[in-house]
């Protein structure tokens, strides 16, 4: 009680406890008189702090049968069901039941195959859910709160279990977030019994990639084909739930730059069915022989390509992403798990409905799984065990979250600021033209160019003045450096790590193409950037020195793009520098492991055995 009035005492709260035991309830009296008391502290802003009365309590367990706390008498027998007691006298709309882990788990907490439950439907969970050991402290434990909390809510008091270590999870209960474990008498209704939770999903898109890597290539290239089909014959409902996304997201008021990336146009739907059939066309990539060799005679090692398993691909308000990903778990052999921005949601469902429907049921459509819900997401970063990798594609915050929230290896890139360095020895008329595709061609993509640096011979020449008006003629909003924007009279950007996705380009004067190759380590990153020049020892500098996934010369960062590098697609593009750097296709999605094929051959300390290590043709 003690540490009670220390921390609200720091808010300036007054705090009171209140001793009481199972016979006080069993007073009609009692009970009216308690209602009163209580609202008479909190008017007063005292916290009332219930608490069993051990000095004086004789009972050391429960009732049976259905003495409960829904019963009349009104009966506890320790400070879980008092809780809930107190919170059906009081006539609360909510109990919060504080423990010492995030919620009621399906087994032992400590037991990495234990799920934590968000809704308890009695139907479902009663005869599931193995109890560990209970609390070292007092009577109580998780099972204590389970059933204080079953009759409560079923007396007509919802209740949350959840954790009293996070300092700020009693105010996300009450903002509604999806945290802990509910317990409502009518989960039953809104809750399937038949729920398939994010383990069980994950569980099963492995199995179907299982089954889809047994098929032969000539199956498998089918599928894609035919998915190709799927989406031309479907095209008029996909455009049309599409339509229905795009027409909410314009009444929420969403910048142009989402609506444009949610928007699935004709050429849109084309370039991707004209991608799918590329990825069917292109060379088997499982199964693959990279290397063969002699160990000693007879025995033979082989390093042959692989899926890696089961992808979890997180994305924002792309709905094309979906389509992309899906071939390329295809033809990689992956088991794919697939969550959408929600301003796509229609989108999203259409196509995956429409892909899933063509899967052979010798593979499974659960091959593909879509999830639905944002709060699912947390659960599925914790499935290690079983998800081999997560691709976020998103804002920054997006993915620098999931790089911070789980342990499974995420491929994918934070911030697409690309540069385009125009160098003295440039063509102006060529530097035009590719800045104003780089720019202007889809500004919202990840590959646009974000930052122009000049050099500064071309802002005493009128080369500057050009390649200024070329991006302001086509409705381009400049802000410059401090240098460029004395010069070039503009407004000064507040940021150069900055990311626009519109009609937007920040503008600054280098010396030379070291200043520039200094500015984008500084600034950029790590994504794609351009050299325009006529030199080619200065460009061949730019691109041995800058140290980014996609380095170009005379050419627009707009070519930075799987379909475009003849990968057929991408699943993103990734800037870190382990497993895959760049846009990553089939072969990012792939690993590698080893066959050795031996005539009876053992070690034994290595005795009687004649290591050759001879190199062997691929194809034997």
């Amino acid at each position: 009680m003690a540490l009670y009035d220390l921390m609200f005492s720091q808010l300036d709260v007054t705090s009171s406890q209140l001793l009481v035991n199972d016979g006080f309830f069993r007073d009609t009296a009692f009970r009216k008189q308690l209602s009163d008391t209580v609202s008479s502290l909190l008017d007063l802003r005292v916290i009332p702090i219930f608490n069993e009365n051990d000095a004086v309590s004789t009972r050391k367990a429960p009732y049976e049968g259905k003495n409960c706390l829904q019963d009349s008498s009104g009966i506890f027998w320790d400070n879980d069901s008092l809780a809930g007691l107190l919170a059906l006298e009081l006539k609360a709309d909510l109990l919060v039941l504080l423990s010492d882990v995030e919620g009621l788990y399906s087994g032992p907490p400590s037991d990495p195959k234990s799920k934590l439950i968000h809704t308890y439907v009695k139907e479902k969970h009663q005869s599931e859910i193995t109890f560990g050991e209970k609390s070292r402290l007092g009577r109580g434990g998780m099972t204590a709160k389970v059933n204080a909390a079953v009759c409560a809510a079923y007396a007509g008091t919802p209740v949350i279990i959840t954790s009293g270590y996070a300092t700020d999870n009693i105010i996300r209960v009450l903002r509604g977030e999806r945290i802990g474990t509910v317990f409502h008498k009518d989960a039953h209704l809104w809750t399937s019994i038949k729920e398939v939770s994010a383990h069980e999903m994950a569980v099963a898109a492995r199995n179907s990639s299982r089954r889809l890597q047994v098929l032969n290539s000539e199956e498998r290239r089918k599928i894609l084909l035919a998915m190709a089909d799927a989406l031309e014959i479907n095209e008029s409902v996909i455009r049309l739930e599409n339509g229905a996304d795009v027409a909410d997201a314009e009444e929420m008021g969403y910048e142009k730059a989402l609506i444009s990336r949610l928007t699935l146009r004709p050429e849109k739907i084309s370039s991707l069915v004209k991608s799918v059939r590329m990825l069917a066309d292109m060379e088997e990539p499982i199964g693959q022989i990279l290397k063969r060799t002699e160990l000693a005679d007879k025995l033979i090692l082989e390093k042959i390509s692989c899926p890696l398993g089961v992808l979890l691909v997180i994305f924002e308000s792309r709905p094309d992403a979906l389509v992309q990903i899906a071939a390329l778990a295809i033809r990689s052999g992956n088991g794919l798990l697939l969550k959408g921005g929600k301003e796509a949601k229609r989108s999203n469902a259409i196509l995956h409905k429409v892909i899933t429907s063509i899967i052979p049921d010798t593979v499974g459509d659960k091959l593909i799984g879509l999830v639905t819900s944002r709060e699912d997401i947390p659960d599925l970063l914790k499935l290690d065990d079983v998800i081999d990798l997560v691709v976020p594609r998103g804002s920054n915050k997006l993915v620098s979250q999931i790089k911070g929230t789980t342990k499974i290896p995420v491929l994918g890139h934070a911030d697409g600021i690309c540069h385009v360095y125009v160098d003295k020895t440039a063509n102006i008329d060529m530097a035009k033209k590719i800045i104003r595709d780089a720019k202007i061609d889809y500004p919202a993509a990840c590959n646009a160019m974000e930052t122009l640096l000049v050099h500064v011979d071309l802002s005493r020449n009128g080369g500057l003045d050009e390649l200024v008006a070329e991006l302001q003629r086509e409705g381009v909003q400049l802000y410059g450096g401090p240098r460029a924007s004395n010069l070039l009279n503009i407004s000064e950007t507040h940021s150069f790590h900055l990311e626009y996705s519109s009609l937007a380009c920040t503008v600054e004067i280098v010396d030379d193409v070291f200043a520039a190759i200094d500015h984008i380590h500084h600034h950029g990153s790590a994504h794609t950037e351009c050299i325009v020049a006529e030199d080619s020892e200065v460009a061949e500098a730019f691109l041995s020195q800058v140290d980014s996934a996609a380095v170009f010369h005379n050419a627009s960062t707009r070519f930075c793009d799987g379909t475009r590098f003849g990968l057929g697609a991408e699943v993103g593009i990734s800037t870190g520098r382990i497993h895959a750097r760049g846009p990553v296709g089939v072969e990012g999605l792939l690993t590698n492991r080893w066959i050795l094929r031996g005539s009876g051959h053992v070690v034994n300390s290595d005795r009687g055995v004649t290591y050759t290590y001879k190199d062997l043709p691929v194809k034997a």
